[in-house]
């Protein structure tokens, strides 16, 4: 059986020492190609590139995952930094906004998760919360997931995969605000924070807010390479 080639964004970092070397490396948390690879497809990592190149490299995955990772910038949805925002990741956000976009053209399977989520919501039009005042639940404390649950909204993708409330692992402090024109939201805190957005028709796209590489539940994760699997392209070696 064909397995898809499933693309994680990942993340431009000064990174720890390897022997002698210390240098800007391209990183990713195991945990997320790990969760691709149990869930039947095949990881490739995708490092920031030019904007340009975003349709050629989507040309040639079945399926896209937009990894988690450092606040969105806030001019993308033109609005002023708050102070309690990280510091903005330019080239990751032009590369994934190029990719996201390049995969609503080719309809290539998407999952967004946490700040992937976000940028989805900010590429399609929306706008974001850029600290959860007062907040209560879903974020966990500095370099500790938290774990909340999130109800699921009747009729929608996520609540065909997940019927169910369910408890998942957690780390953010930013949030939808105004969702984009397209989106629908999906599954809620109990606070009524979004927790889950998808873009409805015929091509597969879903954002989840929480972090299911950090957990042991594979349904969203094999409903995307599942959707890629039925969308592939004929594998190389039968393309002559």
């Amino acid at each position: 059986m064909h397995e898809p080639l499933i693309g994680v964004t990942t993340y431009l970092e000064p990174a720890a020492r390897w022997g002698v070397w210390e240098l800007p490396a391209a990183v990713l948390p195991s945990a997320y190609p790990r969760l691709v690879q149990r869930s039947g497809g095949l990881a490739a990592l995708l490092p920031p590139d030019e904007a340009g190149r975003a349709a050629a490299v989507v040309a040639r995955l079945d399926g896209l995952v937009i990894a988690g990772g450092a606040d969105v910038d806030p001019g993308l949805y033109g609005a002023e930094r708050d102070f309690r925002t990280g510091p903005p990741a330019h080239e990751r956000d032009s590369w994934e906004v190029a990719l996201l976009r390049a995969a609503r053209e080719a309809g290539t399977p998407v999952l967004g998760i946490c700040r992937g989520m976000q940028l989805l919501n900010v590429a399609l039009g929306g706008t974001l919360t850029q600290h959860l005042d007062g907040h209560t639940g879903p974020f966990g404390k500095a370099g500790v997931l938290g774990e909340h649950t999130v109800a699921p909204v009747p009729g929608t993708l996520y609540a065909s995969l997940v019927p169910e409330e369910a408890s998942v692992p957690t780390y953010h402090h930013q949030a939808v605000d105004r969702l984009a024109p397209g989106l629908v939201a999906s599954a809620h805190a109990a606070d009524g924070t979004v927790e889950a957005v998808e873009l409805p028709g015929d091509q597969w796209v879903l954002g989840v807010q929480w972090h299911p590489e950090m957990g042991d539940d594979l349904r969203i994760m094999r409903a995307l390479v599942e959707a890629a699997r039925a969308g592939a392209r004929t594998p190389a070696v039968s393309r002559g």
